[in-house]
């Protein structure tokens, strides 16, 4: 009895009902094109800032979604250098994030390349530059080969695992991925957003790699996207969305990959999914504007480099509480300085004490006139 998608014959021969699809995928492409052209109307300046908060975040996510926690600021400074972007309080990043970090862009910058063999044996090399995943030792660059037995997809403890999925076997992976890599670069009839949902299951279903298949997955995505836009620009994260369905993203992936080659369900939950990535985008889009007018109202507001630095670091989202002792060890300088920054803020009427009070004394942006923070 056949259990997985991939071992039907002519399997990738996806069918889905056109109606349903095409009146969806309408709905998509309208919120889409609202979405640009609101973006495209805002100042360069402000569009940079966009791009680099999107792409940040589809970097981060993405690889949350495996589990594995990236710092933020290390892929925001890794990112802005490489886009040209200034950026206070910039910090050195780890080889593997510039890797993971020239891997998106190479996906998103150079949308129009061809997709080959070649270009993701590179993508996987930038994912694992030491050839070590965590404390094994992978494959890179290169199609998996099985040798411990079948690529499977598991959860649950050791002895009492429970297998949500088993990829095709390594001596399929050639003829499959030739297949899919020639319809990434022949198939023009389909619309290109289309085009990234059914990319998007059939690269993950055939799993070519011993590791990274979903952050490879999501970058193709990406590159489909960015595809559909016509634009490097990118304003808008995949990956973020799906990080917060993560929990449907798995039971949706793991029904159609034990179904049949009707994928209906597939493409209409990531063109929902897709819809709710735009919808998101609005909020980043307030904390951008927001944090122009505060710019604006202190363009000639006196402030030493650290104050310059925290004050974006508060109005791109701090994490947690602002405290002498974090401002001191964020700017390398003594509780002493980072006191005498703060206070020098409260009476330029730019910060103040947080009412919880507690243990130590926290610190928060004062709401702008007419506004809020």
């Amino acid at each position: 009895m056949k259990i997985y998608i991939h071992e039907y014959e002519n399997w990738t021969d996806f069918v889905w009902d056109e109606r349903k699809v095409l009146l969806k995928l309408a709905e998509t492409r309208n919120l889409q094109g609202r979405l640009l052209g609101k973006m495209e109307s805002l100042g360069f300046d402000l569009q940079d800032e966009a791009v680099l908060n999107t792409l940040t975040l589809e970097i981060v996510k993405s690889s949350e979604i495996e589990g594995e926690v990236l710092d933020l600021e290390q892929v925001r400074s890794s990112l802005a250098r490489r886009l040209g972007i200034e950026l206070a309080g910039a910090i050195e990043s780890e080889r593997h994030i510039d890797g993971i970090v020239e891997m998106m862009l190479d996906a998103t910058q150079r949308f129009q390349l061809p997709l080959t063999q070649e270009r993701l044996f590179g993508w996987h090399s930038a994912l694992f530059p030491t050839g070590w995943s965590n404390m094994y030792r992978i494959k890179v660059a290169d199609w998996r080969e099985d040798t411990t037995g079948p690529m499977q997809v598991v959860s649950g403890p050791m002895g009492k695992e429970k297998v949500h999925y088993q990829a095709p076997g390594s001596d399929r992976i050639e003829g499959e991925m030739t297949q899919f890599i020639n319809w990434v670069e022949t198939e023009n009839e389909i619309d290109p957003v289309l085009k990234a949902a059914i990319s998007h299951l059939w690269f993950v279903t055939i799993h070519p790699f011993e590791d990274g298949n979903g952050r490879i997955t999501r970058a193709i995505t990406e590159m489909l996207l960015a595809r559909s836009d016509n634009s490097t620009k990118r304003f808008y994260s995949m990956s973020s969305q799906i990080r917060l369905e993560r929990k449907q993203y798995y039971e949706k992936l793991e029904k159609t990959q034990k179904g049949s080659s009707e994928i209906t369900d597939w493409i209409l939950w990531f063109l929902e999914c897709l819809d709710d990535a735009f919808e998101s985008t609005s909020e980043i889009l307030s904390k951008i504007l927001h944090k122009a007018d505060f710019w604006k109202l202190h363009s000639m507001t006196i402030l030493n480099e650290r104050q310059h630095k925290m004050l974006n670091r508060l109005l791109d989202g701090f994490t947690g509480k602002l405290t002498t002792s974090k401002w001191g060890k964020i700017c390398k300088c003594s509780q002493d300085t980072a006191l005498r920054d703060i206070q020098d803020l409260m009476n330029k009427d730019i910060l103040q004490k947080e009412a919880s009070g507690g243990r130590s004394t926290n610190y928060e942006l004062k709401k702008m006139p007419g506004g809020n923070n």
